[in-house]
């Protein structure tokens, strides 16, 4: 799968993230500040989870054509991606 660079700049904004949370633990940040932003880390991942599954998905039907059993395959691959990644 190609990744295009609006998927890229997700991981890097969640890379940033992560460094302002470490940032905020080497100044003994107040807990409830640093969960907050790993909460929003951890928002900011699922949603990018999403988008990668649902596009792999398009990109897997338009390959598949008619086959109405490889599309139900991708399907569960799909479903079961999202769940293994709670």
């Amino acid at each position: 799968m190609e990744y295009d660079d609006q998927v890229k700049n997700r991981v890097k904004r969640i890379e940033g993230q992560i460094r302002g949370v470490l940032k905020m633990m080497e100044e003994n940040k107040d807990c409830k500040d640093v969960i907050t932003q790993l909460s929003a880390v951890r928002s900011a991942v699922d949603k990018s989870i999403g988008v990668l599954v649902s596009s792999n998905l398009i990109q897997c039907f338009e390959e598949s054509g008619k086959d109405e059993y490889r599309r139900d395959e991708l399907i569960r691959e799909a479903v079961n991606l999202l769940v293994k990644s709670r």
